[in-house]
């Protein structure tokens, strides 16, 4: 456990130097993204990137977006919502939206359609804007 948090705090700081132009990203994209490796029941990334796709949910600024990371496991809960890229069914886990800098992007996967899009929307407002 220490282990991860240690190998993070290095790839952390090394996306951070990241001095490169940020990418062109898009509201309705989903992007590989370095979220870390986290503590609770945050989300933690994969692999030694520490990464996992990520809904560009609303584009803050050239260098900022609402985040809403993804997995492949089916999961059940109204914090959870289908979507399908690629003829592959993932969910997005909108009790885990964050703001993302554009240093934590490395590839675009793709864009989810403006059906899969609405979905998400409403799911997000179901969740946080209750009537």
């Amino acid at each position: 456990m220490i282990k991860r948090f240690l190998e993070w705090i290095k790839l952390k700081e090394k996306l951070h130097g990241n001095a490169s132009r940020p990418p062109l990203f898009k509201e309705g994209e989903i992007w590989w993204a370095s979220v870390g490796e986290n503590i609770g029941s945050e989300i933690n990334g994969k692999s030694k990137l520490f990464s996992r796709p990520v809904l560009v949910f609303k584009k803050l600024s050239s260098n900022t977006f609402l985040g809403i990371p993804t997995s492949s496991q089916d999961r059940k809960g109204s914090w959870y919502v289908s979507i399908t890229l690629h003829g592959k069914t993932s969910v997005v886990i909108l009790s885990q939206v964050r703001v993302f800098d554009y240093k934590r992007l490395s590839n675009r996967i793709g864009r989810i359609d403006s059906t899969n899009m609405k979905k998400v929307k409403t799911g997000f407002r179901n969740l946080f804007l209750p009537k």
